[in-house]
This record gives structure tokens, sequence and C-alpha cells, in this order.
């Protein structure tokens, strides 16, 4: 990543101060000033002395940017709202397939309408908590977007299934525990998942082993997302806050994230349910989403 201080020569230029006049009126040095021109940290006390001085807010001044372009295009078109790149198909997207995949009955042109406009011709039959879960699941995107570049933590994990659950109907069951681990267990596919007594232990074993490695790779990434959901650690909502996370770490580690389509929901669902026999089942089917996420940036001549 770096730092560009756009805002700090933009407030400079309408007070018509030079660099210098700033330092020698603060007090900074000018190995700080040579910092600035390079797009390098500086002090976080520097910049609030700054920020003070002209009346505005450090982030008006500094902008931390990322090395990463897939990253970079999804903040900057996030920040400009922009309508049509590759942030908005990315929402529309992931979301469609991510929800499809675990019943939604919502389609991909309503899942557009409600991000485009936030109104929805829904028809008969379409649950209200599809409509809801579709909403966070925007939310949910724009989270990750924001903490791409932090390390993946049990808070964050926390904090996407909160993201995804709230306001729906599970959210009021007191037994529920929206944005915590799960209170009773459950199983998937018809396969036993991890007693809720053991997930914090095994959640923790499971980052600590991941954030230990000096470099991830996407085999790394689609291995802990295996991990993740065999561990089930949530009463519901495991599939869609996996496959976030799965995003997240795709963004902060420099690779081409994959979108699984819900026509490839039957590999997907054997990938995880053979890993033990055969990692190549889900690497395939997780590959071939990598595919689906480059056919994205081929349309938009976003070159990695």
């Amino acid at each position: 990543m770096y730092y560009s201080y756009d805002g700090l020569y933009r407030v400079l230029s309408l007070n018509a101060m030079t660099k210098t006049a700033l330092t020698e009126k603060l007090g900074i040095s000018s190995r700080t000033i040579a910092k600035l021109a390079k797009g390098e940290k500086v002090a976080d006390h520097i910049l609030r002395k700054i920020a003070d001085y002209f009346s505005c807010s450090v982030e008006e001044l500094c902008e931390v940017k990322s090395d990463n372009i897939i990253l970079q295009t999804l903040r900057d078109e996030k920040k400009a709202k922009l309508s049509g790149g590759l942030y908005h198909e990315l929402q529309v997207r992931m979301t469609y397939n991510s929800n499809h995949i675990e019943g939604s009955r919502l389609s991909e042109d309503q899942t557009r309408l409600i991000f485009e406009t936030r109104t929805i011709n829904a028809g008969d039959g379409v649950p209200i908590d599809d409509i809801i879960e579709t909403v966070n699941h925007f939310r949910a995107i724009d989270y990750v977007i924001d903490v791409a570049e932090d390390k993946l933590t049990e808070d964050i994990i926390k904090e996407l299934h909160r993201i995804l659950k709230q306001s729906t109907a599970d959210s009021a069951l007191s037994w529920f525990a929206v944005g915590e681990y799960k209170k009773r267990g459950n199983v998937v596919g018809g396969r036993e998942t991890a007693k809720p007594k053991d997930v914090p232990v095994r959640m923790e074993t499971l980052l600590e082993a991941y954030n230990s490695k000096d470099t991830i790779t996407v085999e790394d990434v689609i291995a802990f997302h295996r991990d993740f959901e065999s561990i089930h650690p949530f009463q519901d909502g495991n599939g869609r806050v996996g496959r976030l996370i799965a995003l997240k770490e795709c963004l902060q580690h420099g690779i081409v994230p994959f979108i699984i389509e819900d026509s490839k929901k039957a590999f997907y669902y054997r990938g995880l349910a053979e890993w033990e026999n055969e990692k190549g089942y889900l690497i395939d089917t997780c590959l071939d989403g990598q595919d689906t996420f480059k056919r994205l940036l081929a349309m938009f001549d976003i070159g990695v």
C-alpha cells in the first residue's frame, strides 16, 4: 500500500501556502515533507497537527492506496458511487450467486434492481428475508472492501455474520446468536460439524495456522474455506460468510477472487464433501470461479 496526500496539496493550494511555509509554521522537518512527496506513511500525530491547523480531518489530507489494482478499483468505484463498473458487477453477481446457492428465490435481475434502484418487483412468494439478506450482503461486500488489507481475525468473521443476518427473522430468535458462534449443534449435508463448545478453540487454531503462513496462495484460501465450512461455526449463514472471507483474503493477498456461480453449486458441494479424498474437485471449482472473475476484469479492461 501507499499513501496519497492529494488532499494536503489541495488544502495548501487553497490557502496559497507552500510545503516549505508549512514546515516553518508548524515546525515539521524537511524529512517529513520528503516522505509526503514519496507517498510514504507519516506519523499520525503529524497528520493530526496539520489537520488541526487547517480545521479539517486527517482523512481529507491522506488516503491509503493499495498496490492491488483490483482492490483499489473497487475502493475508488465504491467511494465514487460509480454505476456500471467492476464494483457494481461484483456486488450484483456475487450477491445473487452466493444467496441463490443457499436457497434465495430472488433472480439475478431482481438482485440487480435492488442494488441499482433500492426497489423490488418481487412477485408472489418471495420471502422478506431474501430481500433483507440481499441488502445485507451488499453491505457485507462493502465491509470486505474496507477491511481487505487487515489480518483475518475472529472479530472480522463475526462482524460479517452480524452484517449478513441482522434484521432477519433469525435475529429475533434468542438462541440464534447473530454475530456470535452457534449455541446449538448443526449438520451440513447430513455431515456432523463442530460442536458448539468446540467452535472457539477450533476457530482459533484454524486462524493461527493460516495467519502463520509466510505467503498465501489461492490454494491456501480454498483450503481455509473448506476448513471453515467443516467447522460451521455459526447457526446459519456459514456458506455466505465463508465465501465473503475468501473474497477478502484474495483481495488482501493479490489473488484474483473467485465467484462460485449457482449453476456450479453441485460441483461446489461435491468439492466440500470430497475434500479429504480428492482436493482437486473443490480447487477446480474455485479456479473456474476465478475465471468468472477474470472475465469481469477483461470486460472493464483491468489487467492483473
